[in-house]
């Protein structure tokens, strides 16, 4: 329904009510039933069992599954030990806990936008004025507002009195809306422009009105925004989608090579449930059984770092995906800017227009003085907070008379206030009339072509001219221009009506204000730039105003291009797409644009952070890769709908949480390197070793503890490991980008194929040659070789994926303690296993001489020495470029 563009008259006709008694308790009941309660319906969450079934569908985890279940057969049927499919059980249900956790971090914004609903209206029913629950107000209902109200649902006014009304948390507007019953409004006006309107949530600042609601529940603007949220899905991080396909293709490997070895070792003449206990391990070999838990505790160990930095993550992939962030949509509003308005320029007449920092002169000193008589805020300064109270126009004019060095109360008692005519909508005027010494003055503020200046007066027809081209030359600022008149009186004229005090007036000068930048804003969006990524600005604001700071703070630059909500609809989705690359700033846009921004990046591969604060925020920071709200300045509702949240509400923050996120995304890539390099080499080992009829030189429980302990302890304390020198000059990583890119893959390949030939060698040396007296070759030897020369080699890996390109030697390998030391524990349980009596029985060890440990301690630490060499060779190629 066009509610704004309708005549009051065609409103009451569609909605059966009357505007003097409104609805009859009949009416209102029969709508209740209609309409239902004025609420918002809620997103049906998933259930424990859901979540449960949803961990344990992974690829991954079934192939877990199926192994224990083939493992607990075995250790029934054929007297199997039931170690192995105890702890492979084990490390299925720790993988799923730990993912239901990481889900169970339940939707709240819904609930916030509920509370943000008033509790009760006052709405006139059967002619009475009554108070009842907000939920029950219907469409038809004439309610009653003044200041310090939420209003309770969506309406149109019929009559106000200096009505201002706080919509910048569906708005994004810093300065309150000034409501005109009586304006002409088109459908197509932004939320901002609908000054005809009351919108559900917001609150009146100031004045009083009645106003027929059109709109409840979910059919308010608030509604709609609640509706968004439901329908928003929130996207797999990259990293997230990176592993799902990992996990696939591990599966794959698994399948085809378990089949494979199965077929070979039935060709070789081996029974079928040795080879079935074979595929198994091979299954077990395939899958990093640690991976998602040390992916977990990277993830958390970044959290515990981004609270130091002033970040709250919601939502544990949001680090990661934060890193791989390539666009930062942020919201004007208290996010890029200070939400504070400031006077930035004033100008007196015969003098030039002066900064607001600068040392004013007599005459500025006056005009200043003027403008904060004629002005009803205050500040307060407690425990160095300040408390503003009143219009933030107003505020901006006492901050700087306090700044310099005069207070409201001496000023005030310097010249009492005897009368005020209070600003309206029609006049766009406030006089304010005070004593002075000689007499009285009436001080008259407001828009400059509404002040009444004399024309015969020496000051009109000298700086009229003058006043004009500063006036425009602070509108091209985008300041918000403020102009003053006064009239002096020997006697109180005795009618104090606007005819009298608002006529004939000497102009005195002129102010300009802005909401202004935050000051670390321009460095941050530099830092951003440098780092590959590109920050647009998207606001409710007026298209002059957002310009003027994107152009300041570096975001709107040669090229860019800057559009209006009604520009933005007009473009199809697809003309969106093509051309939001060269869009950099979005003024007077709705929650749908917001939306419809984010998605557009998305399709073009982006990873998308979305900052913001309002609950008009809300459904674009579900819908971005990383939706960012504001801490102090925030809406529960934006708070509850976002993945991060900065608690020092400073823009800066977000590109230091950029670098810890690179961090961690960078330690998670070393994560994978160091456990795949170990899981593909065991595959090839058994796969080449059955091929060549010796047998298989590691079983499942082996690989097992190769796994979770030579793999999995050391690899805990990768999480730690500190940002490569150079993350914050790479460009992103690709949103399409795999898991495999920039040359991981080939070094996983690598150092595969380097455990496989020195696990091999060792498992061959013990089965076939004779280099001990005391220790003749046999299966079970080879067999304890391949199992230590696999572990330790595994371990002492750890130091090479620690840097990229640097040396462990330059690094230190104490700069990271608890990986050193986890190291040191991983190589002795090995040894431990190795040459205690009764774990070797369980994991099916004999004893060594002392030359089979010299050689497996060679072959083990050779794998260091061949990746130091590769770098060497490296970081020379780098020089030369």
């Amino acid at each position: 329904m066009k509610w704004m563009e309708r005549t009051l008259e065609d409103i009451f006709k569609t909605l059966r009510t009357n505007r003097e008694n409104g609805l009859s308790s009949k009416q209102a009941s029969e709508l209740l039933q209609q309409k239902g309660y004025n609420e918002f319906e809620e997103e049906k969450k998933e259930s424990i069992w859901a979540k449960l079934l949803h961990q344990l569908s992974e690829v991954t985890t079934i192939i877990l599954i199926v192994a224990a279940i083939i493992s607990t057969y075995l250790a029934v049927t054929e007297g199997h030990d039931f170690a192995e499919p105890i702890v492979i059980i084990a490390i299925v249900i720790l993988n799923a806990v730990l993912g239901i956790r990481q889900e169970l971090s339940a939707e709240k914004a819904l609930d916030a936008l509920k509370n943000m609903n008033a509790p009760l209206a006052k709405v006139v029913r059967d002619g009475m004025l009554q108070p009842i629950n907000a939920k029950e107000l219907v469409p038809g209902d004439i309610i009653v507002i003044e200041a310090g109200d939420m209003i309770p649902a969506d309406a149109r006014i019929i009559e106000s009195s200096n009505l201002l009304v706080e919509e910048s948390a569906l708005t994004g507007e810093s300065v309150p809306s000034e409501k005109n019953p009586h304006a002409e409004v088109k459908e197509s006006a932004p939320l901002g422009d609908r000054v005809n309107m009351l919108f559900s949530g917001c609150l009146v600042t100031n004045g009083r009105g009645r106003a027929v609601v059109v709109a409840t529940g979910m059919e308010t603007e608030m509604g709609k925004i609640a509706s968004l949220l439901n329908n928003t899905k929130k996207n797999k991080t990259p990293l997230q989608t990176r592993l799902m396909e990992l996990g696939k293709k591990l599966s794959v490997v698994a399948i085809v090579s378990g089949a494979l070895v199965f077929f070979i070792g039935l060709m070789h003449g081996e029974t079928m449930m040795e080879m079935l206990m074979t595929a198994v391990s091979l299954a077990v070999a395939a899958v990093p059984e640690t991976l998602p838990v040390i992916v977990t505790i990277t993830l958390a160990f970044g959290i515990q770092n981004m609270v130091k930095k002033n970040a709250i993550i919601r939502r544990i992939p949001a680090v990661e995906a934060l890193g791989s962030a390539s666009v930062i949509c942020s919201d004007k509003t208290g996010t890029l800017t200070q939400n504070r308005m400031t006077v930035q320029q004033i100008w007196a007449p015969s003098h030039e227009p002066k900064e607001a920092g600068a040392e004013f002169n007599d005459t500025e000193n006056d005009l200043l003085v003027m403008f904060s008589l004629a002005s009803n805020a205050s500040i307060e300064v407690k425990d160095g907070e300040e408390t503003i109270i009143g219009d933030p126009t107003e505020s901006a004019i006492i901050r700087l008379m306090m700044n310099k060095g005069m207070t409201k109360a001496e000023l005030e008692a310097k010249y009492p206030r005897v009368h005020e005519l209070p600003f309206d909508s029609s006049r766009k005027l406030m006089t304010t009339v005070h004593r002075t010494a000689d007499g009285y003055i009436s001080i008259t503020k407001g828009a400059f072509d509404r002040i009444p200046m004399d024309p015969k007066a020496a000051c009109t027809i000298q700086h009229q001219a003058q006043a004009h081209q500063v006036h425009d030359q602070f509108a091209e600022q985008a300041l918000r221009v403020l102009a003053l008149g006064y009239k002096h009186y020997v006697e109180l004229p005795e009618k104090l009506d606007a005819e009298e005090l608002e006529q004939g007036l000497l102009f005195a000068g002129l102010v300009g204000m802005i909401d202004p930048p935050r000051p670390e804003s321009k460095a941050a969006v530099q830092a951003a730039k440098d780092a590959g990524i590109k920050t647009v600005m998207i606001t409710g604001d007026h298209m002059a105003t957002a310009s003027a700071i994107a152009r300041e703070i570096g975001i709107l630059e040669e090229g860019d291009l800057a559009i209006s909500g009604e520009e933005l609809a007009r473009m199809s989705d697809e003309e969106l797409t093509r051309k939001v690359k060269n869009i950099a700033v979005y003024g007077r846009v709705s929650p749908e644009d917001k939306i419809r921004i984010v998605q557009a990046w998305q399709a073009n591969d982006a990873v998308v952070a979305m900052t913001g604060d309002g609950v008009n925020d809300a459904p674009a920071l579900k819908a971005a890769d990383v939706g960012t709200a504001m801490g102090i300045t925030g809406t529960d509702v934006a708070k509850s709908a976002s993945d991060m949240v900065l608690t020092d509400d400073n823009f800066a923050t977000i590109v230091d949480a950029v670098g810890e996120g690179r961090r961690v995304y960078e330690n998670i890539r070393k994560t994978i390197y160091f456990l795949l390099s170990c899981n593909f080499s065991e595959i090839m080992i058994m796969i080449i070793a059955i091929l060549l009829g010796w047998g298989a030189p590691v079983i499942a429980i082996q690989l097992l503890l190769i796994n979770v302990v030579a793999d999995g302890i050391p690899g805990f304390c990768l999480s730690r490991e500190k940002m490569e020198p150079d993350a914050m000059r790479q460009k992103p990583i690709a949103k399409n980008a795999g898991i495999f890119s920039n040359g991981l893959g080939k070094k996983i390949a690598l150092q595969a194929i380097i455990y496989t030939i020195l696990t091999l060698i060792g498992f061959y040396v013990g089965n076939f040659v004779q280099i001990s007296d005391q220790v003749g070759p046999s299966y079970e030897v080879g067999q304890t070789m391949a199992f230590i020369i696999l572990g330790w080699s595994s371990v002492v890996h750890i130091f090479n994926v620690r840097s990229n390109n640097l040396s462990i030697f330059t690094i230190g390998f104490m700069s990271n303690r608890p990986l050193f030391w986890c190291a040191m524990l991983s190589l002795a349980i090995v040894f431990g296993v190795a040459v205690i009596p009764a774990l070797m029985d369980i994991f099916q060890l004999v004893p060594l001489s002392l030359t089979h440990w010299v050689l497996v301690t060679v072959l083990s630490v050779f794998p260091l020495v061949i990746v130091e060499l590769a770098k060497l060779k490296r970081r020379a190629q780098l020089r030369a470029q």
